[in-house]
């Protein structure tokens, strides 16, 4: 692999980092991938070639983490593969062809927005100020408008976005996304389409706990136990007064799932039950099927035995010696 010279001696060389990797890539980029990315800045000052089993054993680094790092920074665009190894890609030149689109007319639609913009640029602002420290990189500008545009938050639920995941120290891009696409499934458009499904999660949180505790999970539940009760409510319309009926029916039951709970409720759902007492009618009925099921059974079997019993006998009378004795 084949990177730059640079013709200062190591003593006087310099490693120059552009701010821009810092306010755009820091955040997100993880630990060894940085280690990586900065010694490849480093050596990219020198004409030698480079192996990737020397580079694993010079940052003591496994291989694999080497080649994932690698992949990782061509996929943000970090490097740059080419036919004889790779080079470092220039931030401030990139930022700027991704940031620069000639606009070269002002569209009815974009004075009409004019007002609009003002105000979002306000909350843009307040976001720079309050979550990085007035350093928030350029791309983070396009992001947000495009956040705008695509899930019509207003200003106050996008200052919301960045608050929620700056008290959860999860300011990066990925993160950011994930959670404004959860708003947005959830018809998250204003302030109290936020408030009320804040209220919801809360209820569901109240609702996890609370099914938790009545089955004995004390560490707490699963990501995938989390779905299955997400469903029920969300999906199934179900609350705790249905879950608890199938609940109460795994007491009869050792060590059961959430599978098989999700099996007894998916099969209400499907009968088209949506209420306790009609699901408490269906078991009801079900039990007395059962129980009819279960003396007929137990009748069959009787006369059953019985046919054995007589066929028994006649066949100790088939065998009985007829006729005299035989000497």
């Amino acid at each position: 692999m084949k990177l730059e010279q640079n013709e200062k001696p190591l003593l006087f060389s310099e490693t120059m980092i552009p701010d821009i990797f810092f306010a755009e890539h820091l955040s997100q980029i993880p630990g060894d991938y940085l280690k990586i990315y900065l010694y490849l800045i480093f050596l990219s000052k020198y004409g030698k070639d480079i192996k990737l089993n020397d580079l694993s054993k010079k940052l003591n680094i496994p291989l694999k983490t080497i080649n994932d790092g690698f992949k990782y920074l061509e996929e943000n665009e970090l490097i740059l593969k080419k036919s004889a190894g790779y080079i470092i890609v220039d931030l401030q030149e990139a930022t700027l062809h991704h940031l620069y689109t000639p606009n070269l007319t002002m569209s009815k639609e974009k004075v009409e927005q004019t007002a609009k913009n003002k105000s979002r640029a306000k909350a843009i602002e307040h976001i720079n100020n309050m979550y990085f420290q007035g350093i928030m990189g350029p791309s983070w500008y396009n992001d947000i408008d495009l956040w705008f545009r695509k899930y019509g938050f207003d200003e106050q639920v996008m200052i919301a976005l960045f608050d929620y995941c700056y008290n959860r120290s999860a300011m990066h891009r990925n993160y950011v996304q994930t959670v404004a696409e959860a708003w947005s499934s959830h018809k998250v458009k204003t302030w109290n389409d936020l408030d009320k499904y804040y209220e919801q999660q809360e209820s569901m949180n109240k609702l996890k706990k609370s099914i938790a505790k009545k089955l004995g999970k004390y560490n707490g539940l699963t990501q995938y136990e989390e779905a299955y009760i997400e469903n029920w409510v969300q999906n199934f319309g179900y609350d705790m007064n249905i879950i608890e009926i199938a609940l109460k029916r795994t007491t009869f039951k050792q060590n059961p799932t959430f599978e098989y709970i999700n099996n007894i409720i998916t099969d209400w759902h499907d009968r088209n039950l949506k209420t306790p007492d009609e699901i408490t009618a269906f078991l009801e009925q079900r039990k007395k099927q059962e129980k009819s099921a279960k003396d007929l059974k137990s009748t069959v079997n009787k006369i059953n035995y019985a046919q054995r019993k007589y066929q028994d006998l006649d066949f100790l009378y088939a065998n009985k010696p007829q006729g005299g004795i035989n000497v």
